[in-house]
This record gives structure tokens, C-alpha cells and sequence, in this order.
């Protein structure tokens, strides 16, 4: 048994990891690198021959996790990919939108370096099309609920837990026979938080012998969620009496719909005004309209709303924006709204825009409510510099920046060993990934210390043989 770390290796994105074992070449996720220093590794050819690889197990669709599948397709991948039915109806919505922004970003790129008289870092060509993603959606197959199991080969299964992250999110567990013993994996995915809105807390587990798990937030404690909203009230309240927007990078799957989720409740609550809140991502738009298909993935509060026809994500002054045009009408308006657009790290799509007009605005506010990668554009807004650079131009940041973390679709520090918590003996070594390089390192450090696991920081490319 060998396991590979291809991706999220002491970094946070690019999450990819293979494992050979019972006579398979199975990969774990296959996600789109979105730092910086790492952006040239979606160019590279996969590490391990994607043609000899027998199938792809999905955590959820997220970006990190998923993205490369086209290009993982495109170098001749063909065996199965299997996910939750709601990952399966997420990735059509989530791919093919990347893409057309892969196609309008080399196509503009091409346009801005010939008027500049340079070469950019990066091919002036789309890392995948809409043609490449139609290949690869025909190897998507439904597994059933979650908690069944699923035969890969005679010795191997595989089962899908729910992590509590994202809609369809899942924990993997993969049980192998070796001779008249059976070795277990749990790939975490990442890891949600607990008592949060809409969707499910995270499965736990009370025995595995390797466990590959994520770090995003094991260094920190999130905000608990009653001073989450109470944060939340006040940002908008004082931009509105600035005159300002609140301009908020949204992811499109769980934090679109949680930010609509609790903009309802406050807006019933009369805590803050009847502004006019618009949705301006596609994607998000699409992504809600699934959530409201899954009623498996939600939890009883969120079920209780649907069935009471109390949708929310539907309130009154809530504006779905779908076309070019509706969103360019966006930033001529007059007065205070809320603006949330996609990207989540500003790494493209139509926040961009947005933080055009609003980020040299001092009666503005940009509130962060996700994670940011190192270097990303919104980590670079997050961490106070002065000037950003979009679309190639330098612009002084004079809006009122925020942060509210306990929105994080991530369990934080503490979810994090509670989650570990569960398992009634150590397994035979936990690997930790999926966070910035000193993150994992110091929670490592942690955990052989005060508990004496066998931890392991894998790298980039480093593989342990488990036999």
C-alpha cells in the first residue's frame, strides 16, 4: 500500500492524493491550485499517469478539490469518478463556470500583454475549455446515500461520510483486505463546523489506521456564530450611514446561501435596513437552486423552513443577478446596498469588478467571510496593502476592510481535535494537510507531544510506503 501526496501538501489548495492498494491506483480528489507560488502546477502534467489510474473518489466540489478533473480528463483519465448526488449536480454548475472564466481570462490576458508588448507568466490559453469539461462529466457516477458501501474491486470499498462542510460534502473511508486483515483509511475532506446553519454537523469515527486530515484553521478559533451576526449588523449598519456598500468575495456553494440565510433572519429581525442585497454570481444563483433539491444534505431547522415555505434564500429587497449587464447596472446605483460576488478569494469573476468601484471608496466596506490563500488578491486586501493590482491596474485600498471568520465553512482549532476526540484508539499514523505550511507543522508538533500520535507534515510528491 502506497500513498502519494500530489497537492495540499503543506500549502492550502490543490488538494490530491493518490493511494495504491487491493491491486487499484485509486486518486482522492483533484483540485485547482489558487496561491500564487503554485499556480504553475495546474499547468503541469499530473504526477502519476492518469491513464493508469482506475477511479477518482470526490470529497465535494469546491474549486481545490475539484477543478482539475477536465485537464485530469484531458491527459487521459477515463476510469470512475464517484461523488454524492449533490457533488454530481454541483460539479456541471462549478466547472462549467470555470471555464468560461478560463476562456474570457486568456482571451483578455492575450489582449492586455499584445496592447503592453510583453509575455505574461502563464500560457495565453484556457488550463481547460467548456469542451473539456463535457468530456469529463460523463465519468461522474451518483453513489448512493451516505454511509453505503461501495465495492471498487473484491478487496476494496469505499464509503462515503458527511462532512459537514458543503452541500454533498464527504469524508471518504476506503477498507482494504490484506490477507485476513483489513486496513482502513479516512480521508477528511475538509472538516465543517458544528451547530452551524442549513447543513448537517460532521461525521466522526472511532477507528481508522491512517488518516489523512486537513489543518485550514488549526491554528485559530472562529467567532461563535450569535457575535458572528451581531458583527455582521453593526458593519452594515455603519456602512449605510457612510453612504457606502458592503462589497462581500462570496464562495458560490454554502457561504452564498448562509450569508443569505442569516441577511434574512437579521432583516426579519429589523436589525438592519431595507437595503437591497443582490447575488451577483451565476454560479451561486445555479448552486441555490440545488440546495432546495437535497433536502438529505440539510439539517432539521433548515428542512423546517422549506416545509413551512419560509425559503432562506428568498426575502424581500434579495436580487439574483445573472447577466453581464444587470451586474454592470450594480455599481451605478445610488446609495447603500450589499453586494455579494464570486470569487471567494477575488482570484476572478465579478468581485473583481466590484472592488473597482468600491475599494478606493473610504465609505466602503469589503468583508471577507472566508478563507484567503497566501498571495491571493484577497489575502494581499485582507493583510492592509495599500495598493492592489486589478486587472492590471494599481489601486489604493481606502474602503473599510473586515473579517469575519465564524462564517468559515471549516471547523476550526478546537473542531479540529474534537474531531480527533472521537477516535477511541490513535490511528497508525495521521497525516495532516491541506494548510499553510506552519500551520500543520505547529498542530503536529501538538499532537506528539500532548497525546503521542504518529503525526506526519507530508510535502509535495512525498509518498509513504504503508505495508
Amino acid at each position: 500500500m502506497k500513498l502519494r501526496f500530489l497537492g495540499a501538501a503543506r500549502q492550502v489548495t490543490g488538494s490530491c492524493y493518490a493511494l495504491e492498494a487491493g491491486g487499484l491506483r485509486l486518486l482522492v480528489d483533484c483540485g485547482l491550485y489558487q496561491e500564487r507560488p503554485f499556480l504553475s502546477r495546474n499547468w503541469d502534467p499530473l504526477p502519476v499517469s492518469p491513464r493508469d489510474l482506475d477511479c477518482l473518489l470526490l470529497t465535494h466540489a469546491h474549486l481545490d478539490h475539484s477543478g482539475l478533473i477536465p485537464r485530469l480528463v484531458h491527459q487521459g483519465f477515463r476510469g470512475r469518478i464517484l461523488a454524492t448526488s449533490a457533488t454530481a449536480d454541483l460539479l456541471p454548475i462549478i466547472l462549467m463556470d470555470t471555464a468560461h472564466i478560463q476562456e474570457e481570462d486568456a482571451a483578455f490576458k492575450k489582449k492586455r500583454h499584445q496592447k503592453e508588448g510583453r509575455q505574461g507568466p502563464f500560457p495565453e490559453v484556457p488550463l481547460y475549455t467548456t469542451e473539456d469539461v463535457q468530456r469529463a462529466l460523463p465519468l461522474v457516477e451518483e453513489i448512493g446515500g451516505y454511509e453505503g458501501s461501495i465495492a471498487l474491486n473484491d478487496r476494496v470499498t469505499a464509503v462515503f461520510h458527511d462532512a459537514g462542510h458543503i452541500l454533498g460534502s464527504s469524508m471518504i473511508e476506503i477498507r482494504v483486505k490484506r490477507g485476513g486483515e483489513e486496513r482502513t483509511f479516512v480521508f477528511s475532506g475538509d472538516i465543517g463546523q458544528r451547530d452551524k446553519p442549513i447543513i448537517r454537523d460532521p461525521s466522526v469515527f472511532r477507528r481508522a489506521d491512517y488518516v489523512i486530515m486537513e489543518t485550514t484553521y488549526g491554528d485559530r478559533d472562529h467567532e461563535k456564530m450569535e457575535s458572528v451576526e451581531t458583527l455582521l449588523v453593526d458593519i452594515i449598519n455603519r456602512a449605510v450611514k457612510a453612504g457606502g456598500n458592503v462589497v462581500i468575495p462570496t464562495f458560490a456553494i454554502e457561504r452564498a446561501q448562509e450569508l443569505m440565510f442569516h441577511l434574512s433572519r437579521l432583516r426579519s429581525q429589523k436589525r438592519i435596513p431595507r437595503i437591497m442585497v443582490f447575488l451577483d454570481s451565476p454560479m451561486a444563483v445555479s448552486v441555490t437552486d440545488v440546495f432546495e433539491r437535497h433536502p438529505e444534505c440539510l439539517d432539521k431547522e433548515t428542512l423546517e423552513l422549506f416545509r413551512d415555505g419560509k425559503s432562506p434564500f428568498d426575502f424581500p429587497g434579495l436580487k439574483f443577478i445573472r447577466s453581464t449587464e444587470e451586474s454592470k447596472a450594480i455599481n451605478a446605483l445610488k446609495g447603500s446596498c450589499i453586494i455579494m460576488a464570486g470569487s471567494g478569494m477575488c482570484t476572478g469573476g465579478r468581485i473583481k469588478q466590484h472592488l473597482v468601484h468600491n475599494i478606493s471608496r473610504p465609505e466602503a466596506t469589503i468583508v471577507f467571510v472566508g478563507f484567503q490563500a497566501r498571495e491571493t488578491l484577497g489575502r494581499q486586501i485582507l493583510e492592509g496593502n495599500p495598493r492592489v493590482r486589478i486587472f492590471g491596474q494599481e489601486r489604493p485600498v481606502r474602503a473599510r476592510i473586515e473579517k469575519l471568520l465564524g462564517f468559515s465553512a471549516h471547523a476550526d482549532r478546537g473542531g479540529l481535535l474534537r474531531w480527533l476526540d472521537a477516535f477511541e484508539t490513535p490511528p497508525r499514523r495521521l497525516f495532516l494537510t491541506h494548510g499553510e505550511k506552519e500551520v500543520p507543522m505547529k498542530l503536529g508538533e501538538d499532537l506528539r507531544r500532548e497525546r503521542g500520535w504518529n503525526v506526519e507534515v507530508p510535502d509535495y510528491l512525498d509518498e509513504f510506503d504503508l505495508e
